[in-house]
C-alpha cells in the first residue's frame, strides 16, 4: 500500500491517496482472513456461508432456531439467498424447517448432527483466528475493534 499511495503522489500529487492506506489495507486484510478461515473449514468439510448459518443458530441458544427472516437479518443476505442455503444445509442433515404457529413463518432449527459439527468447527475456527490476531497485543486488538466498530456504525452497519 505504500508504494501505491507513493505512485499516486508522484503521478497525481493534487490528489489525497491516503485513504487507500486504509481502505487498501482493511480489503486485502478481508481477502486473506477469507482464505484462511475457509481453509480451516473445508477441513471440516464446509464452506465459510454454511458455518455462518450453523454458527448464527447455535450461539442464539436453546432451541438453537431461528426464523427464515432473522437468518436474512444476522446474515446480511437476500431471502433467496438464505433459502437456498437452508435447503443445502437440510439435505445435509445439518438444520431442519421446523412448522410455526403463524405458516407466514420458517423456524429454522439446528440438528443433533449441526450442533455437534458446530461444536467441533468453533475450536478450530477461533483457533484459527487468534491466529491470524497473533501480531497483535491485547490492547491493539481492542483499538482496532473500536475503530472498526466506529467506521461500520458510520456506515450504518448494526
Amino acid at each position: 500500500m505504500d508504494r501505491i499511495v507513493a505512485q499516486w503522489g508522484a503521478a497525481r500529487p493534487e490528489v489525497d491517496a491516503s485513504p487507500i492506506e486504509v481502505i487498501g489495507r482493511v480489503s486485502r486484510l478481508s481477502r486473506l482472513v477469507d482464505k484462511r478461515l475457509a481453509e480451516n473449514f473445508a477441513r471440516h468439510g464446509l464452506e465459510n456461508w454454511m458455518y455462518d448459518v450453523l454458527a448464527t443458530l447455535r450461539r442464539g441458544g436453546e432451541p438453537y432456531e431461528l426464523t427464515a427472516g432473522d437468518l436474512v437479518r444476522q446474515s446480511m443476505v437476500t431471502t433467496g439467498a438464505i433459502t437456498n442455503r437452508i435447503d443445502r444445509l437440510e439435505e445435509r442433515g445439518l438444520v431442519e424447517r421446523v412448522s410455526a404457529a403463524d405458516r407466514r413463518k420458517v423456524i429454522v432449527r439446528l440438528t443433533p448432527k449441526g450442533k455437534a459439527l458446530v461444536d467441533e468447527v468453533v475450536h478450530t475456527h477461533m483457533a484459527t483466528e487468534e491466529e491470524i490476531l497473533s501480531a497483535l497485543s491485547p490492547r491493539q486488538r481492542a483499538d482496532l475493534a473500536a475503530l472498526l466498530r466506529t467506521s461500520l456504525l458510520a456506515l450504518d452497519d448494526r
